[in-house]
């Protein structure tokens, strides 16, 4: 079974290329929204909670963990593998580090996340040889959550945000929070054709396929219809339109905080 967590709703957008690239694997999902957001918490809070999660999913079926989260991923996931050494963890940040050294040209590459995911800094540290302009997007997050996703409120948000990037002419954008996506829309609107926009959900579930066709003892069994399990530690707000917004239907959950 595949195990995903993040703060909140977010890690939906992972779902969903999961859904797609491997629909014959059960998932069970955890957004610790009775602690959410992680984005503006610090970094001794992000790793304690995002151990306590890993430890719940693999104490209830979960093979290999997905930290569908990129505060998370920024900082805590060094510190998941180090503690969970034999586990298979997946994280957002590597994924799209490697499709940005691929995809850019000028090697001028620009990052919009959480205040926490910039804080972390990982991505400069990571993106050496490369001139990385960061923008913390905070309101992009309630926007998603609301369903404002091709508003107009979005659409200004989203223009402030993303005027000096547009004029710092960079060719890569990363989406550097699971929300993101789902504004991807307005984003390509504003940044224009010629900037390509990175989703980390979609290179971290194909790497995830990758390493269970090398390794398909892992997870031992597959179905055509897997019963999933969503596990939310406080009733999600507005969970009904966003898992709309991405799955065009409902999805059964189960309120209730192990922490």
């Amino acid at each position: 079974m595949i195990g995903i967590f993040d703060s909140g709703v977010g890690g939906l957008t992972v779902v969903k290329e999961v859904f797609k690239q491997l629909p014959n694997h059960q998932i069970i999902y955890f957004g610790d929204t009775a602690r959410l957001p992680y984005g503006t918490k610090g970094e001794v809070f992000v790793k304690r909670y995002s151990k306590k999660i890993t430890q719940w999913l693999l104490d209830n079926g979960a093979n290999v963990i997905v930290i569908a989260c990129n505060t998370s991923s920024a900082w805590a996931a060094d510190y998941l593998k180090k503690e969970f050494p034999n586990v298979p963890i997946f994280e957002m940040i590597n994924p799209a580090i490697n499709d940005a050294k691929d995809i850019s040209t000028n090697r001028r590459v620009g990052v919009i996340a959480t205040p926490g995911t910039i804080k972390s800094n990982i991505y400069v540290k990571k993106l050496k040889g490369y001139k990385v302009f960061s923008k913390a997007c905070p309101l992009f997050v309630p926007l998603v959550e609301e369903g404002w996703i091709n508003d107009d409120i979005a659409i200004k948000v989203a223009n402030k945000y993303l005027s000096t990037l547009k004029q710092s002419k960079i060719d890569t954008l990363v989406l550097g929070c699971t929300h993101y996506p789902l504004l991807q829309n307005i984003i390509r609107k504003i940044m224009g054709n010629k900037v390509k926009i990175i989703n980390p959900a979609f290179t971290i579930t194909k790497n995830l396929k990758e390493f269970l066709k090398l390794n398909p003892l892992i997870i031992k069994k597959t179905s055509k219809n897997p019963s999933h399990i969503f596990h939310f530690s406080d009733n999600p707000y507005n969970f009904e339109k966003i898992s709309h917004i991405c799955f065009k239907k409902k999805l059964k959950i189960k309120i209730s905080d192990p922490f």
